[in-house]
């Protein structure tokens, strides 16, 4: 169904894959050579700072339900203790994020991981997502899970499999995609 405003539909249908990994795996992707790169984790991570990574990260997959949060529902998540969100760099620039969320002892949850665009497609992403493994166990909980759904880029179900995580569940859900004007009201609050 479309919105007759912005051509933007209304619901999209999804189906959202869940996954796990029970165990760390015996090596991570190696930092890909002559590149500019960090990867830095916040303390305190701003807000707007937060809801731009997950705009520019998320936009053509739908990413919405932060966007929606207040000021306060966002702060009461994000600025906890044990959360841990680290920004890549790439040529000094913000490339992609990724935000674990620990719900010890039982599970550390990736809970988003994403590149830019202008990231893709130059070696980055297995190491990136190595390192985001690598800081979820880091928090030493029993298993680390992701989700993934048939929105996200073709390559991430793949690619999390290939680092060593199992599909353990899958679910029907409906995304309500934001139209443009209320994505901006969002990323642009003051």
């Amino acid at each position: 169904m479309r919105s007759m405003s912005e051509g933007v539909p209304e619901r999209i249908d999804v189906t959202v894959t869940f996954l796990e990994m029970e165990a760390p795996p015996a090596r991570y992707p190696p930092l890909p050579y002559g590149r500019q790169i960090a990867l830095l984790r916040t303390k305190n991570i701003p807000l707007h700072f937060y809801r731009y990574l997950t705009d520019r990260v998320g936009r053509k997959w739908h990413w919405v339900n932060v966007l929606r949060l207040s000021d306060e529902e966002l702060a009461a998540t994000l600025h906890r203790e044990d959360r841990d969100i680290r920004v890549l760099y790439l040529d000094g620039a913000p490339a992609g994020f990724f935000d674990v969320r620990p719900h010890l002892p039982e599970t550390a949850e990736l809970a988003y991981f994403g590149m830019m665009e202008h990231a893709m497609g130059q070696g980055l992403g297995r190491w990136f997502l190595g390192a985001a493994i690598e800081a979820c166990w880091s928090h030493q909980p029993r298993r680390i899970s992701v989700q993934t759904c048939t929105l996200d880029h073709p390559a991430a179900l793949p690619l999390y499999q290939k680092l060593g995580f199992q599909p353990v569940a899958q679910k029907s859900e409906v995304v309500r995609p934001m139209p443009f004007a209320e994505r901006m009201a969002s990323v642009m609050r003051p």
